[in-house]
This record gives C-alpha cells, sequence and structure tokens, in this order.
C-alpha cells in the first residue's frame, strides 16, 4: 500500500480512513485503476457517467464490476445528452471500422468527443469533495489515447490545480491519479494480471471496450483492435473473446 494513502492512527488513538474516488466506466482501463485504487486505499467510491453514449452498455459492466470489487459505493450519474459533437459516440455518425491497427488514422479520431472528460472530472470532483476525498483515479493513457487531447498528463494536471483552486481553494489539494499514462496497452493488461491475480478472468470478462456496444466487441473498431492488440502482445487471453461470433485476429 502507498505510504500517502494508509490508514492514519492519530494520538488520540482514532483511525483516519483513506478514501479514492475512480471514475469508472466499465472498461479495461477503469477497471484497472479501480483495481489499484483497491491496493491503496481503504474505501474507493465509484462514479460512472450515462450520457446516452452509444456504447451504454458499458454502464452495465460498470456496475458488474463495482460489486466484483465490493466498493463503498457507486453512483450512476445520468447526464442525459449532455454532450454534442459529431463524435459517433453520441450522434448518429457511422463508426469507422477498420481491419487492422494499421489502418487506424493518424491524429484526433473521429470518436473524440469534446469536453468529456473536462465534464467527467468536474462532476467526480463534486463527489469526492461531498465524501471528503482528496485522491481521484481516472484511466487515461498517452500510449494508446487515440490523438484525444484530454487524455494527456499536461491536461490532467491542470485540471488538479484547477479544481483544487476552485473548489479547496488550494492548486494541490486535489490528486488526480492516472496510473497507466505511459503505459502501452499490453502493459496495462500485464498490470492487471499481476495485480488481480487468479480473479483477474472473473473480473475482467465484465469489462466492455468496444464503441459499437457489442458484448464481446465487434473486432473492427478502434477500441476494439487496441484491445485486442494489447491483450495479443501481453500473451494474455482476454476473458470476453468467448462471447466473440468472429475469431480473434
Amino acid at each position: 500500500m502507498d505510504s500517502s494513502a494508509a490508514s492514519v492512527t492519530h494520538q488520540n488513538g482514532t483511525m483516519t480512513t483513506s478514501k479514492a474516488l475512480c471514475i469508472l466506466s466499465g472498461g479495461q482501463d477503469s477497471t484497472t485503476c479501480t483495481a489499484i485504487a483497491c491496493q491503496q486505499f481503504d474505501a474507493v467510491h465509484a462514479i460512472t457517467f450515462d450520457y446516452k453514449q452509444r456504447h451504454a452498455i458499458e454502464i452495465d459492466s460498470a456496475v458488474a464490476i463495482a460489486k466484483a470489487f465490493d466498493l463503498a459505493s457507486h453512483e450512476i450519474l445520468t447526464l442525459g445528452r449532455i454532450l454534442n459533437g459529431t463524435s459517433p459516440l453520441v450522434s448518429n455518425q457511422p463508426l469507422g471500422q477498420y481491419t487492422s491497427t494499421a489502418e487506424l488514422p493518424g491524429g484526433v479520431e473521429p470518436t473524440f468527443v469534446p469536453a468529456r472528460n473536462i465534464l467527467f472530472l468536474t462532476l467526480a470532483a463534486n463527489r469526492a469533495a461531498v465524501l471528503g476525498i482528496h485522491d481521484i483515479f481516472i484511466g487515461v493513457c498517452e500510449a494508446d489515447f487515440a490523438g484525444y487531447y484530454d487524455c494527456r498528463q499536461v491536461f490532467v494536471d491542470a485540471m488538479a490545480v484547477a479544481l483544487g483552486e476552485g473548489i479547496w481553494g488550494q492548486p494541490d489539494a486535489l490528486r488526480i491519479h492516472t496510473p497507466l499514462m505511459q503505459l502501452t496497452k499490453a502493459e496495462s493488461v500485464a498490470l492487471a494480471v499481476d495485480i488481480l491475480g487468479d480473479r483477474f478472468p472473473s473480473v475482467f470478462v465484465h469489462t466492455h471496450t468496444c464503441y459499437a456496444g457489442i458484448k464481446g466487441g465487434c473486432g473492427q473498431c478502434h477500441a476494439c483492435l487496441i484491445r485486442d492488440r494489447g491483450f495479443r502482445e501481453a500473451g494474455v487471453v482476454d476473458p470476453i473473446w468467448q462471447f466473440r461470433s468472429s475469431p480473434v485476429n
């Protein structure tokens, strides 16, 4: 356990329980972050956002994962269609389909939803303040981030300062943990396996990544291809593949 997060026994004999809040989408990365938080903190809470995303099936995954980790609390916050844009995740635009990661376009993926993580971190910080929490986990990653500007460490650091100032009046009052930021998908898979051990299949079978909202994955969207490549490179069988109608390349 991280010594900065461990329970503290005060001189009067009372004990302070360390707490953290995870932004739990129901996907691979947020699940790994939740596992890490559970290692480092006594009580872990989670928040999941329903913004009428195309892949809303991930919300069911988040519920199952929260139960698997026996979290202190899990809130599903219904936002409605508050996020607009041309992203196929929040519009009727067609979702890009590819046959391999080599076909993925460079730059910002069309699935980018402007200000999504700004909104999510702001709402998470509100809940953290109410719960007396100063540590938030989010599963963003620069290595496989599809060009999303709000998945970079510079963005996260700026948000931590702004939220710390705006809520607590201190720039360092909020710590936003991004343990996967510099990891490839293969490295994050290996990390999850290391943390969860024998529990890995029973937990990760609930995770959902596919942007098309297909259980087990469509195998052709950007998210599926990146996830599939990560598991193959890690030499680990993805538990969700059992639900896929077509074989993994």
